[in-house]
């Protein structure tokens, strides 16, 4: 499989010359132009991850999805399913290219999503039989006069045109056009607004986290004088020289500014910077380690805003990627009977005792076999035949049966 790989790879590149190959995270230039946000800060897909809480959003939301389990199944008669291992499986769980695991790529694939909005790949094929796909990281999606979409990868200043057929394309949110909305070009104001905020909060602590003060003297001084002034203050005011003495002469009185430490720290602003980014993402908060006033970092109604997170955050994305990988992944031939699905209860972690509690209800109630809760858990295979079979606890029976062999 990887030869077959690196075959198409190299035939994609004489094919699409100029494409070239890079990684997700060691070149993220996406969005090189960005929006002029209100706060004067220009904001891309790049100076946006300076932000803690954009940071934090992004790698949260792709770590959550690409982690989770994924298979590729055939229905059967009636509600039955095959788990299927062929080329596509093992494209979307081991091996999307040579360089890069499926983690790897799909954390790539969705971080760029959240950020902005829309994530492409090449498809690579041997014949007609699909073998891997490439990310395309400056990949522009065009819509055409004639309603095609055609794609504009640009590499070394030189752009090509690839057809739609030939590009794995996930849209994000609001994708009605063919394309997906940009979180950082929309949130851009919110997000420029916590880069003005960081940088301000830097520069105050970088003068030892206290405000400029004034110095008074009962002369004039001359512009020689001034600037031997300058230079004095200016030995003083960096964090590192915080505490030393300064000595004054001629008459000179130094008066600070008083600024509190609420002041300096900007602490309300970025506060709330942090939130209204999370919302932009779709992150509660407590997800990124941020806590809202009065709330802790644990108990029951923590857990239920991670369950409320990974039911209206993670699972839309998931399902718009299960049908995304149908359209493109899925030759149409066997799209009635083929379909990806990931494993969300892999999302639910739970202590030893909550689980045992589950698995003993799920056996009781006929729901699963032993084996399939063993599976559940990791572990081999029961040899008897009973540990294929459904039961079920008898909680109330007639009392003539009492005693009596139910067989």
């Amino acid at each position: 499989m990887i030869r077959l790989l690196r075959a198409a790879a190299r035939g994609a590149r004489a094919e699409y010359a100029g494409t070239g190959w890079r990684s997700y995270f060691g070149n993220m230039n996406w969005a090189l132009g960005g929006t002029r946000s209100h706060a004067g800060k220009t904001v891309n897909a790049r100076t946006s991850l300076e932000v803690s809480a954009v940071w934090a959003c992004v790698r949260k939301t792709a770590e959550m999805i690409s982690t989770l389990p994924v298979d590729h199944y055939r229905k059967g008669s009636g509600d039955s399913r095959e788990r299927l291992d062929d080329d596509l499986a093992e494209i979307i769980k081991e091996s999307p290219n040579p360089e890069q695991t499926a983690p790897e790529y799909w954390e790539g694939m969705v971080a760029q999503t959240c950020l902005q909005g829309n994530a492409c790949s090449e498809k690579l094929y041997m014949g007609s039989r699909l073998v891997g796909l490439r990310p395309l990281l400056d990949c522009r999606p065009e819509r055409r006069q004639d309603g095609t979409m055609r794609y504009a990868v640009t590499d070394r200043g030189k752009t090509e045109f690839m057809p739609a057929e030939k590009v794995f394309h996930l849209r994000g949110f609001g994708a009605g056009d063919g394309l997906g909305m940009s979180t950082v070009r929309y949130g851009a104001n919110s997000i420029g607004a916590a880069l003005a905020a960081d940088e301000t909060a830097g520069k105050i602590f970088s003068n030892a986290a206290m405000p400029s003060g004034v110095l008074s003297a009962d002369q004039t001084l001359n512009s020689e004088q001034r600037s031997q002034l300058q230079a004095l203050l200016e030995a003083y005011s960096q964090s590192s020289k915080a505490g030393k003495t300064m000595v004054l002469e001629a008459g000179l009185k130094y008066q600070q500014l008083q600024m509190n430490p609420e002041d300096a720290q900007l602490l309300e602003t970025r506060r709330f910077g942090v939130e209204d980014i999370c919302r932009w993402f779709g992150v509660p908060p407590i997800v990124i380690g941020h806590a809202a006033e009065g709330q802790t970092m644990w108990g029951t109604g923590v857990e239920a805003i991670l369950l409320a997170w990974r039911t209206l955050g993670i699972n839309p994305f998931l399902i718009r990627l299960e049908m995304r990988i149908k359209k493109d992944l899925i030759p149409p031939q066997n799209r009635r009977r083929h379909y990806v699905e990931y494993n969300r209860e892999a999302m639910i972690q739970m202590d030893s005792k909550a689980k045992g509690d589950l698995l003993q209800k799920l056996g009781m109630s006929g729901t699963m076999t032993a084996n399939e809760r063993r599976a559940r858990m990791n572990l081999p295979r029961h040899d008897d035949p009973n540990a294929d079979a459904l039961l079920a606890q008898t909680a109330l029976s007639p009392l003539e049966l009492l005693g009596k062999d139910s067989t």
